[in-house]
């Protein structure tokens, strides 16, 4: 029996094609509710509120954090990208406290998709890459534990798995240096109060392009589950 054959085998008792569905769109929005629409929407309700910018943009920022530690704590299991958010998220307060500058905490927004993207590409030649060490919540979220476990072990046994889950992050790695770039121009030329929104439109229009090549590519290449 192939690694694939035991990822079905264990995955067709128990979960529908709809019930993956179901768990995927589960783990997205709790994403995007939690990583972007509590941060932005926290920020701009306390402008509204007459906080200042750079208080609003420090606790707007750090709303989220709750929930990434809760998270670990659920899944008892060390989320090297949520310990990297959380870090970038307190230093980036920190820093806005003392220097007072609104500016520098839009910009730290670039430093993490930066120093993210870096650490994607640095995760390449490892035997994790981003892709594979990412990618367990939503194979959880479809096939369960024990599928996950199965889906993960094709990494020992399958070359062409290994070059497609480095070729996806590669990817990503570039797409988010690239991205902390737009970031930097937007912090230093829109007003601030604007560029919470426009650099949140522009991810969320690069994300989209993201997700669409990513799920191509994974369809096609053999690496959906």
């Amino acid at each position: 029996m192939t690694i694939r054959d035991s990822i079905e085998a264990s995955a067709a008792p128990a979960r529908s094609e709809k019930q993956k569905a179901a768990g995927v769109r589960r783990v997205l929005a709790r994403q995007l509710i939690l990583e972007l629409a509590l941060p932005l929407g926290g920020y701009y309700g306390l402008r509204a509120a007459g906080i200042s910018m750079w208080l609003a943009l420090a606790i707007g920022s750090l709303l989220t954090l709750p929930w990434l530690v809760h998270g670990m704590v659920r899944s008892r299991r060390i989320d090297l990208t949520a310990m990297f958010t959380l870090t970038m998220l307190l230093m980036g307060a920190a820093m806005s406290v003392i220097t007072g500058d609104p500016r520098l905490l839009l910009v730290r927004d670039s430093w993490i998709g930066a120093l993210l993207g870096a650490w994607i590409l640095a995760t390449l030649p490892t035997r994790r890459p981003f892709i594979m060490a990412t990618s367990r919540a939503i194979v959880v979220a479809k096939i369960g534990e024990a599928g996950a476990d199965a889906w993960e072990a094709r990494w020992d046994q399958e070359p062409d798995f290994r070059r497609h889950i480095r070729v996806l992050t590669a990817i990503w790695g570039v797409a988010l240096a690239g991205d902390a770039i737009i970031r930097v121009v937007l912090a230093y030329s829109l007003p601030v109060d604007a560029v919470p929104g426009v650099s949140t439109a522009q991810w969320l229009v690069i994300l989209a392009c993201l997700l669409v090549f990513h799920t191509r590519y994974v369809t096609r290449n053999g690496l959906k589950v």
